[in-house]
């Protein structure tokens, strides 16, 4: 009982460990069991289920964009219109662009449109990628650094598509893109059998991504290719597991972005249930 009680899981790989380890066994944490990493910026946060949080929170902004404004549909329309989220909801909730950004000045729009989504099958198709490309990153580069590469690869991608041109943009694309591009260092860096392993893979998705972007129209390429650049960069400015263990200044960052996070949504979310107040 004693043993059970002494016991817990590691803030940085969530593996059963004794609180009294002075280096986590499996992922080389060092003293996992202190007061500071086991707390606010540690387990209790838990940074093992971002990928879950940041899924459910696209679902949440998803959903209240079709309770505040469903758009109206014919029956020749395509299926990507399918339960889709009328423009004014849309806008209100933080899409972003030249006109969000260069003429309204809400350059918050920047964080929460990575949030928003178009129709069913676009956040189903972006929820899908981020449940494959997620835990790959976790995996390497830890949990902080994901959250980190996420949100600021999704700001930096529609930064791009602003200065492109693109008048409006939405959804979650650009911040796995992010991902795609930290993954792309990773496997290139590390080389190896595992490394290009990784590296044609997910090389062969970008690609995929990008074809299909000059496939068929309203896709913001400028978005997918300013976060996937951003990602590398972010990856080997932050470094992987294998070369800098996740540390306190790595869980800092993304403990300020999860904050930055949740204020912009939870703003967004104000903005749009006052526009179903007032019209």
């Amino acid at each position: 009982m004693q043993r059970t009680r002494n016991s817990m899981l590691c803030p940085n790989c969530r593996r059963l460990i004794s609180r009294d380890e002075a280096v986590c066994p499996y992922c080389q944490t060092g003293r996992p069991g202190s007061w500071w990493k086991g707390g606010l910026l540690g387990a209790s946060f838990g940074w093992g289920r971002s990928v879950e949080y940041i899924i459910y929170a696209n679902v949440a902004m998803y959903l209240l964009a079709l309770l505040i404004s469903p758009r109206q549909v014919g029956l020749t329309s395509s299926p990507f219109d399918l339960l889709a989220p009328g423009i004014s909801a849309l806008q209100r909730l933080g899409a972003t662009g030249t006109v969000a950004i260069l003429r309204q000045h809400h350059w918050w729009t920047l964080l929460a449109a990575n949030y928003l989504h178009g129709s069913l099958l676009h956040i189903l198709f972006n929820m899908l990628a981020l449940r494959q490309l997620g835990p790959l990153v976790v995996r390497e580069y830890g949990a902080s650094r994901m959250v980190v590469i996420y949100t600021l690869a999704g700001v930096l991608g529609f930064v791009v598509s602003v200065l492109a041109g693109v008048r409006f943009t939405i959804g979650a694309s650009a911040a796995v893109c992010g991902l795609m591009g930290a993954i792309l260092y990773y496997g290139k860096s590390r080389g190896g059998a595992y490394g290009q392993a990784i590296y044609s893979q997910v090389g062969a998705w970008a690609v995929g991504i990008l074809v299909f972007g000059f496939m068929f129209p309203g896709i913001n390429n400028w978005g997918h290719g300013g976060g996937m650049a951003a990602g590398v960069v972010l990856g080997y400015l932050l470094g992987y597991q294998e070369r800098y263990r996740e540390g306190l200044g790595h869980r800092g960052l993304a403990f300020a972005c999860a904050v930055i996070t949740v204020l912009v949504l939870a703003w967004a979310t104000l903005n749009g249930l006052f526009f179903v107040l007032v019209r």
